[in-house]
């Protein structure tokens, strides 16, 4: 039986210049008369075949050996994976990978087959991955410890199956019933010693092992083994759940400490921790624009709605300060400019300091024709641009609201939407003519992937699909950390107030506040580019240009009045 004959080819979405491997159903159509042996061997040469990445081949291999699995595997497909778990040491170095690959499978098939029947007794099952269990913890078979936590998870081992595992050894092993707990507990304890905390956790809560307290607890929050400590403080109970909030507070870890909380209903043991780690949410929420999630979380708690008002004082959002006043009625906050002044403002760019001249709103056909015109005669532009954010986790972006293209003084917000419906053609053209003008050079801070966006939101046209003399300014700089608001910071030496990134973009007409944020955004490209030094043209390798195989038509530039 030939190794090309157990193998077929599908196409692979994650790989073009990859095949996926799959098991020929012709190889293991009947597993009745396959052994264990055989079958990993067999189940060797599958995964060696070919030059697929590990993890492809690992998938494909999972989900097809789940399916064969149905091939009426002898004494049943439970007892013939645990006979499998005894070959898979024989591979040596690839051994780990096999038996969690086995397992994995094993652990798909029963999730897909709640409807199949097979002759096999349970209880024979739990014996028998108990007879390997006891045989693992013996150093008889060789097997990694997580695969032992795989072994109980899968087959659901009992104290009582691990002891009558050892009565079957009795004889030849010296060994009397009843020891099954020392067994564990011993092995428990090596797991212990061996900083291994979350494989012990397990099995002192599968096997009701509470030998451990306080003192083992805090050594694993020392050694920051925190899903270990968390799994033990919920098998232990109220008191060490309540430690485990107290550490964290202690780090700073509001976040895991507010999950814990509300997990394990403690919000009555911890109203000021609760409170504290809902502000620190709403803060985050604030910090990145995103008002309307954490308008969300609040709940219609009055307390944390003022809080959120205070955030959004703070970062000089006051529209936003008057629309959540006058929604939820929060009378203590009236006097606005009084409230205000009280608050210290963040050091943020602002439109004179940058000597924005003027910010254009575009949305008519002779203003988009003259603000072209205008462009082309630039050397240098920003680009970026703005869309309404779409909280509904798994649906579709909304469409691309504006366009902002600027100089170093003027800046032009194309209105995408009123433009695309009323004058689709002409704004094809224009902005063709200026994303594929040779003698522009145009900025962007990963605009690709706002390019794709824009391409996504108007799929016919044209003008999206090519460009030439894009610099991606955050390719320049290599820093990904704190955004286009961190580069301008390090750059310029102030930042951006981000706090309108995700407001209503397609409202209109748009807030002056609102206008000001999306100039700045682009502005702010051509005077971080300013800042390059005036040797050296590394830069000029970053600058990228795509066009598609289709004809571009020429179109005549209009002269200005």
């Amino acid at each position: 039986m030939g190794v090309e004959g157990n193998l077929a080819e599908v196409d692979n979405k994650e790989d073009s210049a990859c095949h996926r491997w799959t098991l020929c159903k012709h190889t293991f159509y009947d597993l009745g008369s396959v052994s264990p042996v055989v079958f990993m061997f067999m189940l060797k040469e599958c995964y060696y075949y070919g030059n697929c990445k590990a993890t492809v081949k690992f998938r494909a291999l999972q989900e097809q050996l789940c399916l064969v699995l149905r091939n009426d595997p002898k004494p049943g497909p439970a007892t013939f994976i645990v006979q499998c778990l005894y070959v898979s040491p024989m591979f040596d170095n690839q051994s780990q990978g096999f038996t969690h690959l086995v397992i994995s499978a094993f652990r798909r098939f029963m999730k897909k087959s709640t409807s199949i029947t097979t002759d096999e007794d349970p209880l024979d099952v739990k014996n028998s991955a108990a007879y390997l269990l006891v045989n693992i913890i013996r150093g008889q078979i060789k097997h990694d410890e997580m695969i032992v936590m795989k072994i109980l998870e899968t087959f659901d081992v009992k104290l009582t199956n691990v002891e009558n595992a050892l009565c079957q050894n009795k004889e030849r092993d010296d060994l009397s019933c009843g020891v099954a707990k020392e067994l564990i507990e011993q092995y428990t304890f090596e797991l212990v010693k061996s900083q291994l905390y979350t494989i012990a956790v397990t099995l002192m809560e599968h096997f009701s092992i509470s030998n451990y307290g306080q003192s083992f607890f805090l050594e694993m929050i020392r050694s920051n083994q925190f899903k270990a400590a968390e799994k033990w403080a919920t098998f232990m109970g109220k008191p060490m759940l309540s430690i485990l909030v107290e550490e964290f507070v202690k780090r700073n870890m509001l976040k895991d400490a507010y999950a814990l909380i509300k997990k394990n209903n403690l919000k009555q043991d911890f109203p000021e921790v609760y409170k504290r780690c809902k502000e620190s949410s709403l803060k985050s929420l604030a910090e990145k624009g995103c008002w309307d999630v954490a308008e969300a979380r609040v709940n219609n708690d009055r307390q944390l709605m003022e809080y959120l008002v205070y955030l959004a004082m703070e970062a000089g959002y006051m529209e936003k300060v008057d629309e959540l006043c006058e929604r939820y009625s929060l009378d203590r906050f009236l006097d606005i400019k009084e409230l205000e002044t009280s608050i210290p403002q963040g050091r943020y760019l602002q439109r004179e300091e940058l000597m924005i001249e003027d910010i254009i709103w575009v949305d008519e056909v002779e203003s988009l024709l003259d603000a072209t015109c205008q462009i082309e005669d630039a050397k240098v532009i920003g680009l970026d641009c703005e869309w309404k954010p779409n909280y509904v986790k798994g649906s579709k972006p909304n469409k691309v609201s504006i366009m902002q293209i600027a100089s170093e003084k003027k800046a032009f917000i194309l209105d995408l939407i009123k433009l695309h419906k009323e004058v689709p053609e002409c704004l094809d053209n224009c902005l063709t003519r200026i994303l594929l003008s040779p003698g522009i050079l145009k900025l962007g801070y990963n605009f690709q992937c706002d390019i794709k966006q824009l391409a996504h939101s108007y799929e016919e046209l044209k003008c999206f699909k090519n460009y030439k003399r894009l610099l991606d300014i955050q390719k320049i700089f290599k820093d990904p950390h704190g955004g286009l608001a961190g580069l301008a910071q390090k750059v310029l030496g102030a930042g951006l107030n981000k706090t309108r990134r995700n407001s209503d973009w397609e409202q209109r007409p748009l807030t002056p506040n609102q206008l000001e944020y999306a100039a700045l955004d682009a502005v702010v490209l051509v005077h971080i580019f300013r800042q390059l030094p005036d040797q050296g043209d590394e830069w000029k390798s970053c600058i990228e240009s795509h066009t598609e195989n289709t004809k571009t038509k020429k179109y005549k530039k209009r002269t200005k009045n």
